[in-house]
């Protein structure tokens, strides 16, 4: 299955010169390229709350997950751009729903009230956009070693939750895979949960979405450094993977500007309109990104290219100089802290039904 994965992320990238580690995204991706938005074999569902949108992507034919460049599974992805605020109110309300896909996965893959679930923390917690693994896990109620000593009485709405934040192989000289997989075994845990960061096509999904999957995750694969796949035949029992987006390729950024600029984005013709206005120089950008038609008829130019000409012609400019270049907002220190805080109380909530979900965020840094 590893390697068919491979084969289908390979194919995706190939097709359409897009790495995300985001189901959403890869369907946004086809949908735009392609036009109809059904896919054979994927399945929408969308819900709308106050603060946050969930999407659903259900992969369930091998047709579907070619197309997707995805494991055929579920992939629940919550939208918030009030994640970025630091509100705790709102915070809560997003830890719910994180909850809610936890309890989900628990209820699916048939979990009772005393089956051990580990906890992994993926990442280098030296590096703060790849900490957010590490920081979910320091905020875990941890219950393992508890509940073996406690009498029954004392342990009604308590889960045995074990947590480990292994770091990466560049710290180690081990693979993250090899290490939870002898952790499994030595703990005898029905399940793990993973947390890592993930890499987004789109700057404004960076910390203000949370992606839960039921297939597992693939280390490093939005960034090209894919790892050991840490899933259910690796591990041989049940895996969740919950991931934020903290990091994109420079060369999207780039994209997504001349987007902008250009007037392709249709969320930005305004800006794209009241541009030329605003700069101090006597350039018409749209004319420059091929918006505007050529004063004078002639071959084909940078003007007359199309949107997805305009993007490899990009992508090859940059690979010499930044083309794996990958960047983070400067406020990720904050972001890291806020979404640790929002994953950690939806899993604490999930696992331990027993303590009041009101009082559980007054417990996280």
């Amino acid at each position: 299955m590893e390697k068919m994965l491979d084969a289908y992320q390979q194919e995706f990238h190939s097709k359409y010169g897009v790495r995300t580690d985001l189901a959403v995204e890869a369907h946004e991706v086809i949908v735009e390229r392609e036009g109809p938005p059904e896919i054979p074999g994927v399945i929408i569902d969308k819900e709308q709350t106050e603060h946050a949108s969930i999407c659903r992507v259900s992969i369930e034919s091998e047709v579907g997950a070619r197309m997707m460049g995805k494991e055929p599974g579920r992939y629940s992805t919550i939208e918030a751009p009030a994640l970025r605020q630091h509100n705790r109110e709102i915070h809560e309300e997003l830890g719910g729903l994180v909850a809610k896909e936890v309890k989900w996965f628990i209820e699916q893959s048939q979990l009772g009230p005393e089956a051990v679930i580990l906890v992994v923390g993926l990442g280098n917690w030296n590096a703060t956009p790849d900490a957010l693994g590490p920081k979910v896990v320091g905020e875990l109620m941890v219950t393992r070693h508890l509940i073996q000593l406690s009498p029954p009485e004392l342990r009604e709405g308590l889960r045995p939750v074990a947590a480990i934040a292994p770091g990466v192989l560049g710290l180690t000289g081990i693979e993250t895979g090899e290490i939870i997989r002898g952790i499994v075994g030595q703990v005898q845990a029905d399940a793990v949960i993973c947390i890592d960061a993930l890499a987004s096509r789109s700057v404004s999904r960076l910390g203000s979405t949370i992606q839960i999957s039921d297939t597992g995750i693939n280390p490093g694969s939005g960034v090209g450094n894919k790892r050991m796949a840490i899933n259910q035949e690796s591990l041989g029992i049940p895996v969740l993977a919950i991931g934020v987006p903290t990091v994109v390729h420079a060369s999207t950024i780039v994209s997504d500007a001349m987007d902008v600029i250009g007037g392709d984005d249709p969320d930005q013709k305004q800006m794209a309109e009241e541009l030329p206005q605003k700069t101090s120089f006597n350039v018409d950008p749209k004319a420059i990104m091929g918006t505007a038609p050529p004063a004078e008829p002639q071959a084909e130019t940078p003007q007359a290219l199309s949107r997805e000409q305009r993007r490899q012609m990009i992508n090859q400019v940059l690979e010499p100089y930044m083309g794996s270049l990958i960047v983070t907002p400067k406020e990720v220190d904050e972001l890291i802290n806020d979404v640790a805080n929002v994953i950690a109380g939806g899993l604490n909530s999930a696992f331990h039904e027993g303590i009041d979900y009101s009082e559980i965020f007054q417990y996280l840094s």
